[in-house]
Formats: structure tokens, sequence, C-alpha cells
């Protein structure tokens, strides 16, 4: 009987409907402007911030907001340390095996930027030093598709445009959009796009625990939900001119 009963409650606990939960925890990186990043007041802002925060109203749920250092967000994620990323997390094979992900929230593309005066080519990159940042698709694709390249990766993307603008880099491989921010900078005034994008059929998503699919389809609900009342499209006009849906 005791048995019976563990189980019953089990059950009930599983079907639990998210509407009943009444906080959800989102990690964010911070540290990878416009869309996730720390102001000068140390709050957490950008692009993904506002997203996420939309989302939890469409959804009815209280939003709570952590950091977490891009190498360690997923290992957090599946620890329980809180309940979804939402940090321009590429949907890949690899994370795939280790989460489960919405429907996608923006597109995006990898290309390469380098001193405007420099005659980098994405065509000629045998011998040079390029940098990236670490656990990414564009570490990923400078790893299986360069040959006599020096590849250095960072543990952020800012450090990797600060070897950029050092010198000890002659391009890095980033996501166009961040890149955008960068090159509109102060710092990035030297520096431009070299070349087409490498790769433009990137899909960024949310992230949940794998095989919790409940709340990922909920995700994906509450983002076509601010697509259609016109929200998504205000938080993407404060950030960038063009639509990077």
């Amino acid at each position: 009987m005791m048995r019976k009963l563990l189980l019953g409650l089990l059950l009930g606990l599983a079907a639990t409907p998210l509407a009943a939960q009444d906080t959800l925890r989102i990690a964010t990186e911070g540290a990878y402007p416009p869309f996730n990043f720390i102001d000068a007041s140390g709050e957490v802002k950008g692009f993904d911030v506002d997203l996420a925060r939309a989302l939890c109203e469409e959804m009815g749920v209280e939003c709570e907001l952590v950091t977490q250092d891009w190498d360690g967000i997923i290992p957090g994620l599946i620890a329980g340390r809180y309940d979804a990323i939402i940090a321009s997390m590429s949907i890949t094979e690899e994370r795939q095996q280790a989460v489960s992900f919405s429907e996608p929230y923006y597109s995006n593309k990898l290309q390469f930027i380098a001193p405007k005066s420099s005659d980098f080519s994405p065509d000629e990159l045998a011998g040079l030093t390029i940098g990236a940042q670490r656990a990414t698709i564009a570490a990923q694709w400078l790893e299986d598709n360069t040959e006599d390249v020096s590849i250095r990766l960072y543990d952020t993307q800012e450090n990797a445009y600060l070897d950029l603008e050092s010198g000890r880099l002659d391009a890095v491989l980033a996501d166009v959009y961040v890149s955008y921010e960068w090159l509109e900078s102060e710092a990035g005034s030297d520096y431009e796009f070299k070349g087409d994008p490498v790769y433009d059929d990137d899909k960024i998503a949310v992230a949940v625990r794998k095989g919790d699919e409940a709340l990922a389809r909920r995700f994906s609900e509450a983002i076509e939900a601010l697509r259609e009342d016109g929200t998504y499209q205000e938080i993407n006009a404060k950030y960038f001119p063009f639509d990077i849906y």
C-alpha cells in the first residue's frame, strides 16, 4: 500500500502544470553584449535578459535571473541550479544530447573581423592566429575547417576582442550580431567584417533540462506569442536596427 501511495504522489508531482510553478530561475552569461552583460550598476542587462523577462510574463511566472560563466552553464542546468538557459545558445547536435531546446528565438551567422588596414581574407588563413570564444560554434568551426592555423580560445568574447586590439590575433571569428555591437563601439572602430559569413544557419534557442519537453514547449509558445503581439519586435529594436529573428 505504501509503495502505491508513493507512486501516486510521484505521478501527481510529474503532472503538476507549469502554471503552478511561481518562479523560473533562468541563467545567462552576463559577458556577451548586447545580448547579456553587466552594466555599470552591477545589473544584468541585454536582449536575452529583456526577452527572458517578457517570456516569463507571458507564461505567468516570476523570473529570477542568475549569471553563470559560459563553460559551466550547461552543467549548472543539469545539476538543477536553474530551470533554463537564455544566453544566446546555439542549437547543436552535441548540445541536444545534454539538453532540450525551445524553438529558435533568433538566427545567427559567423563572420570574421580584422583590422581595416589588414589584407586579411577568410580564404587565406594558413599561418595566422585566429581567436574565438571557447565552447562556441565559432570555436568548433575553426577546429573543423582550418589547417595550419593557430587557434586561441577565450573564456569570454570580450577577452578575444581585447587580444585582437593588442595585436596578438590576426582576426576573430564570432557571432555577427555580437561583432556588430563591438564594431559600433570606440574600441572596434578600426576593425571591420572581412569576407562573407562562413556559416549562416545558426539557430539560437532556450535550453532546458533534457526531457523537459513541457517547459520547452511553453517557452516556444511564449516566443510565438511575443512575435504575434509585437513585444519581440520592440525588444529587437532596442538593440538592433534590423530584425534578427
